[in-house]
């Protein structure tokens, strides 16, 4: 089956046990034998008719856009214009529809796309080549001259678009449009009104002028390395909305300092918007640390034999003390425990990044958190069908009354963050879910591995695991023992049944030529009903017993964070 956007719908996501395809998605049959799909074609559509080829992928012989990533599921592509001296973090980024022919799919490699984010591989994909050509000839045909484009470039609305309509494998048939983001920017508050929301007395950082910051790479959908005065920053902002941003924000400037935590911001970054001529916050500056995440470093560091024991318990136990700190210290709750949002400082420790607050998906997540999120994907999913829709918004207003509000694109300085599963959790649950997100990258930092799967759906890495938790080959025995405890409760993921192989979901008992796309997802619908049920049950129960003052708040008996903290100490003195 191939991976696109409707895939997430239909598989990934629990929406797969009710997913109805909207009107305007047609249903297209998924060929049965890829490997003769081309030779059986006619001559006007045969790979074969040079009409139907690329003419070319060699880069311009001066190159004037680079393309540093990717996001949205092969469909929003990061890019630079390279004439530009000093280029401001407009984030005009490219859109491409991933709802393509499969000639032009193919040819373009959009379904490696899919999960490619990195800056290292996807500029080698056809697609990322294809799009510094487009852009190319859109820039110096379109643009009396250079000048006049960094102009126009330095004067659209932040995050506004560069949208490549009626994708052809002929770039002068494909059509640049500009998507204009004043939607956003309107959304964007000034200083004063997020000061009104926080108090006079709020620590707000120095403030900068967004034109002061100069692009050096984009490095993921939300952060981009900057230069200000030659001096390195990370800048964070959301072009999807601000809410997240200035929860964040705000979090990070009112915590307890921690060695392992990421330091408070170093600027706030206000731009003049268009809409109203208002002076708003488009984002934030913070400390950059160039050795990247343990995502990339761990398995890099197994392959070379390099991964020390030493500096796996050092940071294991630097990660909990971090997380015991926000507990006790800050009272705040972390749901982002994950690889990515961990990089290495000079001396390498883990410095823990990321307090937007969103959570991450089930691969991470404790099961009772993923039994609310699975109420409140399918209560707000367009494509569940409207009764079964109102039947799980009617629990998730039990969980938390009044969650569509948090749902909304409005900044409302909400106590909490909009994490909706975390809200309705209680202070001892909040811990136990973040153990068990704790044993799931302790079992990663052991293992040397990049992810606790194999082959996840929604991204590849440049060093794939080997191995699947929660098997073991390299954690010694007492951390097994460890690891197993903060995870207790887990479930069976999709991927022991449908995974992503090259870039096909595909059945895992099954060979791929004797299995359809249908088969597949008749296999996450049955994944997914199982889930559901199970998810519905637990709720049930953990309802009616709060309702009775029974419930046990640590219900699988997971160690607490201190404690976790004391076997690893145990552990890396001889004790045990």
């Amino acid at each position: 089956m191939e991976l696109s956007s409707t895939a997430i719908g239909e598989v990934v996501h629990p929406t797969a046990a009710y997913y109805q395809p909207p009107p305007e998605i047609q249903e297209q049959s998924e060929p049965p034998d890829l490997d003769n799909y081309y030779s059986e074609l006619p001559w006007t559509s045969s790979l074969l008719n040079p009409k139907n080829r690329i003419d070319s992928l060699d880069p311009p012989l001066n190159p004037l856009w680079r393309v540093d990533g990717c996001a949205g599921l092969g469909s929003q592509y990061y890019v630079i214009p390279l004439f530009i001296k000093h280029v401001p973090p407009i984030r005009m980024d490219v859109f491409v529809s991933n709802s393509q022919p499969r000639l032009i799919r193919d040819q373009l490699e959009l379904d490696k796309a899919f999960h490619t984010k990195d800056s290292a591989r996807l500029p080698r994909l056809a697609v990322a080549k294809h799009i510094v050509r487009i852009l190319q000839r859109w820039t110096t045909t379109d643009f009396h001259d250079l000048s006049s484009f960094e102009k126009f470039y330095k004067g659209v609305p932040f995050g506004s678009r560069l949208i490549l309509e009626n994708m052809a494998l002929d770039t002068d048939q494909v059509q640049v449009k500009v998507g204009l983001n004043h939607n956003l920017e309107h959304k964007l508050l000034p200083l004063s009104q997020l000061a009104y929301f926080w108090g006079p007395d709020f620590p707000f950082p120095p403030v900068v002028d967004f034109f002061d910051l100069h692009v050096v790479q984009i490095l993921h959908d939300s952060v981009c390395l900057v230069r200000i005065n030659e001096e390195l920053f990370i800048f964070k902002a959301l072009t999807s909305g601000a809410k997240y941003l200035y929860h964040e924000l705000k979090t990070l400037c009112t915590i307890e300092p921690h060695e392992n935590i990421v330091r408070r911001p170093m600027h706030v970054v206000t731009k003049r918007c268009n809409f109203g001529f208002k002076k708003a916050i488009a984002g934030f500056t913070t400390f950059y640390h160039p050795k990247g995440t343990i995502r990339d470093v761990l398995p890099s560091l197994q392959a070379h034999g390099l991964l020390h024991r030493s500096d796996q318990l050092k940071w294991s136990i630097q990660l909990t003390k971090a997380l015991e700190h926000l507990k006790t210290r800050s009272r705040t709750y972390y749901p982002d425990l994950r690889l990515d949002n961990i990089v290495l400082s000079e001396k390498s420790d883990v410095i823990m990044v990321d307090f937007e607050q969103r959570g991450v998906w089930c691969e991470f997540a404790a099961p009772e958190v993923n039994a609310i999120e699975y109420m409140r994907l399918i209560a707000t999913d367009e494509c569940v069908p409207e009764a079964i829709g109102n039947k799980y918004r009617k629990i998730m207003e039990e969980l938390v009354p009044g969650f569509e509000e948090l749902e909304s694109e409005k900044y409302t300085n909400p106590e909490y963050g909009f994490n909706v599963p975390w809200i309705a959790l209680s202070e001892t649950e909040q811990e136990a879910a973040e153990v068990f997100m704790l044993g799931r990258v302790l079992w990663c930092i052991f293992e040397g591995a990049s992810g606790p799967q194999k082959a996840a759906v929604w991204q590849s890495y440049r060093w794939e695991p080997d191995l699947e938790f929660p098997e073991y080959r390299r954690t010694p025995p007492a951390m097994r023992a460890l690891i197993d405890k903060c995870t207790r409760g887990r479930r069976e993921a999709l991927g022991n049944f449908i995974i992503r192989r090259n870039s096909q979901l595909v059945l895992t008992n099954k060979p791929v030529s004797e299995q359809s796309a249908d088969e597949v997802k008749q296999a996450a619908k049955r994944f997914w009903s199982t889930e559901i049920e199970v998810a519905e049950k637990f709720l049930e129960v953990r309802g009616s017993q709060r309702r009775k003052g029974k419930w046990n708040d640590n219900y699988f008996e997971r160690p607490t964070l201190h404690q976790v903290l004391e076997e690893l100490l145990a552990f890396q003195n001889g004790a045990i």
